[in-house]
């Protein structure tokens, strides 16, 4: 739909339109659950299907971060973007007076490689997409947050859909995705997001895991956010992959329609006033196409003061470094809103606890209108 295709320009237009701030080292904010948070890289190739953006490669290869409760470390922190991800983001910005180094020493929180803790099979298991051409980095901050809090978190790049990812070689691809941009398109990028999900899934909860800590991972408690197109594909992974317990989208607008008999588990829309409040446009048209095909337990809920990057690491940091993204709530509100809501829905949904937050309007968060 109309806004998936100038999402990203959104982002380029209030970055390259905003002065850059003096400060070069911007922070994230700290996770607000008792556990210190570790994180780890992996590469992953999936040799059982060609990569759907370059049919010369034969198979698909993804890098992933995982962030999990962790023992108390004093290891490095985990970088936020490489030197060659920062660059591209900024350019695909358009934004020339801000240093890359504005972006690789952003202050993180999770500790590189620390020792994983919790009990065998007592960690619910969050996957986390992000958005056309945006780094898996900018869902930091809701990784760390839910990693905190007794959650295994992964969040995943998906290759060639994203201005630069950096592999362990030191090779760094681009958006071969990037171009012309119509319905089949978005389709086709969703689709191909829920299979780059479930391959994850077979990955890090198989007979082989790929990562030290998969046995900490309860399987019967997987969940599935993102934001923008990576929040749309949430559905499609869903419909897909019936190991996906519960699901949210931020902030995306969904271009694959969701058909009969629909979705019969846990569903969150979660988005900007402006854009998503029901009977605004062909925006919020596809989420109340898709409502109806929702048919278990569901929420639409929707944020005044937000902007599109509001909802992510890219507007956190920016605001930081003295750039306007158009919103009216403060970057940290906006990111504290986000945690929160997403926090409770997977509490709520995988952790089997009372949410009273997701049943009424809160005194705490005016921003947020429950709108269904």
């Amino acid at each position: 739909m109309r806004n998936l295709t100038i999402i990203t320009a959104l982002t380029a237009l209030a970055l390259s339109t905003a002065p850059a701030a003096a400060d070069p080292s911007p922070s994230l904010l700290a996770p607000s659950g008792r556990h210190p948070v570790g994180t780890t890289s992996l590469y992953l190739k999936d040799t059982s299907r060609v990569d759907p953006w370059v049919p010369s490669v034969p198979y698909r290869e993804l890098m992933v971060s995982v962030f999990y409760p962790a023992a108390p470390s004093g290891g490095p922190a985990k970088q936020f973007m490489t030197g060659a991800e920062a660059r591209a983001v900024l350019e695909e910005a358009g934004v020339g007076d801000v240093p890359p180094t504005a972006l690789t020493t952003v202050h993180t929180d999770a500790v590189v490689d620390a020792r994983p803790v919790g009990r065998r099979h007592s960690l619910p298991l969050i996957v986390l997409s992000p958005g056309f051409k945006r780094p898996r980095a900018e869902l930091t901050s809701l990784a760390d947050d839910l990693a905190s809090h007794d959650n295994v978190v992964v969040v995943v790049d998906h290759t060639y859909e994203n201005v630069a990812t950096t592999f362990p070689d030191g090779r760094v691809t681009g958006c071969a995705a990037c171009g012309s941009y119509d319905l089949a398109f978005w389709a086709k990028l969703q689709r191909g997001r829920a299979a780059d999900v479930s391959f994850v899934l077979d990955e890090l909860t198989g007979r082989h895991p790929k990562w030290r800590g998969s046995g900490l991972i309860d399987t019967s408690r997987i969940g599935m956010a993102g934001h923008s197109v990576g929040g749309a594909s949430a559905i499609n992974a869903m419909i897909t992959d019936r190991r996906i317990r519960a699901g949210i989208d931020i902030d995306g607008t969904t271009s694959d329609p969701l058909l009969a008999p629909g979705l019969d588990r846990p569903f969150l829309f979660l988005g900007r006033q402006n854009m998503y409040t029901p009977g605004t446009g062909d925006e919020s048209d596809t989420w109340e196409r898709d409502w109806a095909q929702l048919h278990g337990w569901k929420r639409w809920l929707v944020v005044a003061g937000m902007a599109h990057p509001s909802f992510t690491d890219i507007g956190l940091v920016g605001e930081q470094l003295g750039l306007d993204f158009g919103a009216d709530t403060p970057a940290p509100r906006g990111a504290d809103i986000t945690r929160t809501y997403v926090r409770a829905f997977f509490d709520r949904h995988l952790g089997h606890t009372r949410q009273p937050l997701l049943d009424r309007p809160s005194p705490r968060y005016p921003e947020v209108v429950f709108a269904r």
